[in-house]
Parts: C-alpha cells; structure tokens; sequence
C-alpha cells in the first residue's frame, strides 16, 4: 500500500504473517509549552499507524531548530515530551536526525507492525456502514484563539486534552469491532479526510451535524471570525463532493472543515455493530459518537445533514 488512495502510512508485506507500516508528520509548534508541544507532535504522528490497524514499535526524532535564538533547553523539553508519549505507546525512540532552522520544527518517522490480513485502510467502507468519530472537533479554532490570546485556560486546556491523547484505545475497539475502514482526523478536518475514506472506497458518505461532538467554546470563538485559514481552504478543495441542507451556515461548514491536530479516528463500522462499538469506546474512556452513515454512490458525494 502506498499513496493511491491517500491512506495514513504505506503497508509493505514482509512475509505471511509480518507487514511493516511507516508514516511519518512533523510540524510547527501549536502551544507555546515545548513538553506539551513535543506530547501532541508525538501522539498526531503515532495516530496513523493506529488507524491502519498496526501497533507502533520505533521511532525516529526529526527536529529544525534555531540554535542561535532558543535555548537547547527548549529543545530538551521537546523531545522530553515525545519521548514520554512514545513510551506511552509501548514504542521505542531510536534516534533521529536534526538541523538549524529559522523556527522550531519537530516530529517523528514511525514503524508499526500489523499481520497482512488483518490491515485497516480508508478503502473498504461499504454502503450501510455507520461512521464513528473518536474525539471531538474544534482544535484548529482554540489553537487561532491561544496563538491571538482570545481563548480562556478552559478552551486551551481541553484541546491539549484531545490533542494529547492516544487513538491507542480507540485502535483497539476499532480492530475488535471488525471495522471495514478508518482514517484519522488530522489537517484536512473532518470533511477532508471522510472525502478522501469515500473516494477510495467508490461510495458517498452522509454526516449529521447534530451528532457531530465539538469542543465548549468553539461555536462562539468561530462567531468572533477566529477559523484558521486552512478551515477555507479544505471547503474550497471540497465544494465540488459537498451537498449541504439549506439552513446549514458557513459557521458550521468551517468547523466541519477546521484542520485538526492530533485528532480522532474515523472509522466505518457494519450498522448492527455501530451501538455496541460505541459502548466498547466508553467503557475504555473514550469519546465514541456515530455521526454518520456510508451510502450507496458512483461518485464521492459528501451529504451534510442538520
């Protein structure tokens, strides 16, 4: 498995019963604490090997640092902060590599392995399947508000909450429940990577927004014009796949849209499995809501329902 169909990492089958799978993310600081920085780079790059079904096993640091600017303190704090989610993981921190930059740049190269049979794409969701979303929408929006200072401790803390967590757990109900496809929510919001799940599948997809969980605060910081440019963005690459009711605003076309970092997963489970998966997800203290449905279409088409 490599890039065709967008999926989260590439799959290359060693033998019968080993395949390995890599990914690799890296980005700019979205909080301003380096430890909590380096946690969420760390979780957002182990998401996709999660979404594939796979367990983690190593990783490798990829770090662009102003030496002449920051403090190696900084940096310490950073990779403290990785390395501490990936032990989380039950993974390991193998080495890495590093250069001077203008900025702070950090993330990882990971490897996971799955059994041949038993991979997860975004390619196999089937017509009747419900989606399940695993953690709320809305981080892109607090963390425009943090970097303007317009959002409180509560918002900002609740992001770092969902951006910090593991889509381990979720992993694990995913693989138990027999789900047909998955993907994670990351940059291209919700709409984007759903879009991309519907594409490789060959079917179209309707959302709820109803059932669509959001984090407090995130309505009334977006009603103040605080969307980061990539929620605009990923509507306008979409609009042609996007059906919308009518009494549907731009407000919640943007949080459906709303880049995410370190997001949940998205999975297509069978319709008779949806109420138990959702209740296997909250017993592991997980955020699990079905938000949707696959549906039976010869083109990608994205209908979004009140």
């Amino acid at each position: 498995m490599g890039a065709s169909t967008a999926d989260d990492a590439a799959v290359y089958r060693l033998n019968d019963q080993i395949a390995i799978v890599q990914t690799v993310d890296y980005f700019t600081p979205v909080i301003d604490d380096p430890y909590t920085f380096g946690q969420i780079t760390a979780a957002n790059a182990l998401s996709d090997i999660y979404a594939m079904g796979a367990k983690p096993l190593l990783v490798l640091n990829i770090v662009g640092f102003p030496v002449k600017l920051l403090s190696m303190d900084v940096l310490v704090e950073i990779l403290k902060g990785g390395a501490d989610k990936v032990k989380e993981a039950g993974a390991i921190v193998a080495g890495g590599h590093s250069i001077e930059d203008n900025e702070p740049k950090y993330g990882l190269a990971v490897t996971g392995i799955v059994h041949p049979d038993r991979v997860i794409t975004n390619a196999g969701a089937r017509p009747g399947d419900a989606l399940i979303l695993t953690k709320p929408l809305g981080t892109g929006i607090i963390n425009t508000a943090v970097k303007g200072k317009l959002a409180d401790d509560g918002a900002r803390r609740a992001a770092i909450n969902v951006m910090t967590a593991l889509n381990d757990r979720a992993a694990r109900v995913m693989i138990a429940s027999g789900a047909s496809a998955c993907t994670d929510i990351t940059g291209f919001g919700l709409l984007g990577h759903l879009y991309e799940m519907l594409a490789a599948s060959g079917v179209g997809g309707r959302v709820f927004l109803k059932d669509v969980p959001v984090l407090e605060q995130v309505r009334s910081l977006a009603s103040m014009g605080i969307v980061p440019g990539g929620a605009y963005r990923n509507l306008e690459y979409l609009k042609e796949w996007l059906r919308w009711d009518n009494h549907i605003d731009e407000l919640e076309m943007l949080i459906l849209a709303d880049p995410q970092t370190s997001g949940g997963l998205l999975m297509a489970v069978a319709a008779d499995q949806a109420e138990q998966t959702v209740r296997a997800l909250e017993e592991e203290g997980v955020t699990g809501v079905r938000i949707g449905e696959i549906i039976q279409s010869d083109l990608p088409l994205l209908h979004v329902e009140e």
